[in-house]
């Protein structure tokens, strides 16, 4: 079975904790992990393997809104930089990481703490005391919700 498919499931019959909000073509949510503060996932309601195996307008609504979502993390959580990845590699269904960045936030993995997130050693980055807490949890839906609502509202008014 497909681990994103799961989650999605959980986000259909409500049990997914880390649900942020549906969109048209995918399911915004916070990452389990939280070593990059404001780390976020938009998991593609289709069950592809590729982008390129959406239909083209589906695709092009679809990379629109993982643009939106992008945007809205980088705003709520004030991020300096944004990383925007689409691997799929362990979890064959397209889903995009959304990483924010922060000056020094690989510390001594990275020279001068610049480089790609997986330059971070898996077990750091997905290490138990990077697990987001209930209430964090809570704090960072909230936020991204309310700053990816007032970017969609801007977006219909212009």
């Amino acid at each position: 079975m497909c681990l994103i498919c799961d989650r999605v499931t959980g986000i259909q019959n409500g049990t997914n904790p880390y649900f942020v909000k549906e969109l048209e073509t995918g399911y915004v949510v916070i990452g389990d992990h939280q070593y990059f503060r404001g780390y976020t996932l938009l998991l593609a309601k289709k069950h592809v393997r590729e982008l390129h195996d959406l239909p083209i307008a589906i695709r092009q609504k679809h990379l629109a809104e993982m643009a939106i979502v992008s945007e809205a993390v980088a705003q709520a959580f004030s991020a300096e930089k944004m990383n925007i990845e689409s691997l799929g590699n362990g979890d064959a269904h397209l889903h995009w990481h959304l990483f924010p960045r922060y000056a020094g936030d690989l510390g001594h993995h990275g020279q001068n703490g610049k480089g790609p997130v997986w330059w971070l050693p898996f077990e750091e980055m997905y290490a138990d005391h990077q697990k987001v807490t209930p209430e964090e949890l809570e704090r960072l839906k909230s936020r991204l919700l309310e700053v990816l609502t007032d970017l969609e509202t801007e977006l219909a008014q212009s």
